[in-house]
């Protein structure tokens, strides 16, 4: 089978960038031809299709801006670039990814008009929110571009209108980019881009359950959970760990680390931040206000071999999410590392964490759950998932199975290969 997979960076930039890169390897392994589409960036990953890619679409203040600021609508380079390679390579699928603002869902209706089955994996929630995260600027979740679709359908009357980003600038605080955003979703409307796609990968149940809720045809949506190459996650010993705990990710308000170091400030024990983002300075300052720098450590960025060692060996991984999160790689790596994890009970992150019950001798239980921004019930679980006896081979062994890609790779063929 010939596949053509795009995403509009092609590099490990993100989890949507890593699954991209992950997808290609995989196929390949089982013997298909792949050809990758993304945009032209300096960090790229050299590849001999990258004379396909069109132009870095440079959002920042300078000459390049106006052109940028029309991608998200689909530009005659994108699409003709495309066109020519779907030419060339003649695939039997096209797999999107993340392809918005950059290069947008021009790819879908080009493949679409060709006759080539589009089959689309989301990573974020873009087709129901011009900002992706279903946030407002104060950081509150917010769902009020879709929430009553399915209602106003089923009334037969119009269906409420993305104005609310512009109301509240939902995006970057700016009404000129929110104006951008709301245009996007105008053009790009779920009536058009049902036409234009044959399947949509939901990472989890509550992304289809969110999609279904905005209108999108629930016989046009799948379940089907990410998976990782589990070989990256074994080790001599599961059992082996050290008296600390960890935090994997974006530095940025929507991820909680701030409730996190709140938390972590009351506690005894040692929790280490791996990451970089925008709110590095501010969580520093909190801190050293806090005068708990004894106990928490903002280590940076790590490469895997560093992040491995340190979630293969920590008591537990915190996700402290105060978003939407859809299905993060986070969990299924440290889980396959055979570590616990404490997420928030937000978005898809309760379906992958089997909850401590009242019992500590619960084969199943791999971590549990808190209420997002709950500074007091994540200190308390924190203490409890401490001491918890958890049997951390079991955890790893029964992730490895459950997010091998041998597992998705068989789902997905049926996927494409469905009329």
């Amino acid at each position: 089978m010939r596949i053509l997979l795009s995403n509009k960076f092609y590099y490990r930039r993100g989890g949507d960038c890593i699954y991209t890169l992950e997808l290609e390897r995989l196929l390949r392994q089982h013997g298909h031809d792949v050809a990758v589409f993304a945009m032209q960036h300096p960090d790229n990953i050299p590849t001999p299709w990258q004379a396909y890619f069109p132009s870095e679409a440079n959002f920042r203040i300078g000459p390049k801006m106006v052109e940028a600021m029309s991608r998200p609508l689909g530009t005659r380079e994108v699409k003709e670039r495309f066109d020519r390679l779907i030419r060339d390579f003649s695939p039997d699928v096209v797999h999107l990814g993340n392809i918005h603002s950059q290069l947008s869902p021009i790819l879908a209706e080009t493949a679409h008009d060709k006759g080539i089955r589009v089959v689309w994996t989301l990573h974020d929630y873009k087709l129901l929110c011009p900002r992706y995260d279903c946030m407002r600027p104060n950081g509150e979740v917010c769902e009020a571009c879709f929430s009553n679709q399915q209602a106003a359908m089923a009334a037969q009357v119009k269906a409420p209108d993305p104005g609310p980003c512009l109301k509240y600038h939902c995006l970057k605080d700016s009404l000129v980019a929110s104006l951008i955003g709301w245009a996007e979703m105008k053009k790009w409307n779920r009536d058009r881009l049902t036409r234009i796609t044959d399947m949509w990968i939901c990472p989890s149940s509550f992304m289809l359950q969110k999609m279904q809720q905005g209108g999108f045809p629930i016989e046009k949506l799948t379940h089907l959970c990410n998976f990782i190459d589990v070989s990256k996650c074994l080790m001599e010993d599961y059992a082996q760990r050290e008296d600390y705990y960890c935090y994997v990710g974006r530095l940025s308000h929507e991820k909680g680390v701030h409730t996190l170091i709140d938390a972590a400030a009351r506690l005894p024990y040692r929790l280490i931040i791996i990451g970089d983002g925008p709110l590095k300075g501010q969580l520093q300052k909190q801190i050293q206000q806090l005068q708990c720098h004894d106990r928490i450590q903002l280590a940076g960025k790590m490469d895997w071999p560093q992040i491995k060692q340190y979630v293969g060996h920590a008591r537990m991984l915190v996700i402290p999410s105060e978003w939407y999160e859809n299905n993060p790689l986070t969990v299924l790596e440290a889980q396959c590392l055979g570590t616990p994890v404490l997420g928030a009970r937000i978005g898809g992150i309760p379906e992958l964490i089997h909850p401590i019950t009242g019992s500590p001798a619960s084969s199943q239980a791999d971590g549990d759950l808190f209420s997002p921004k709950d500074i007091d019930e994540l200190a308390q679980k924190i203490e409890t998932l401490w001491c918890h006896p958890f049997d951390y081979s079991q955890i790893a062994g029964r992730s490895q199975q459950q997010f091998c890609a041998e597992t998705y790779y068989t789902n997905l063929m049926k996927l494409y290969s469905r009329s």
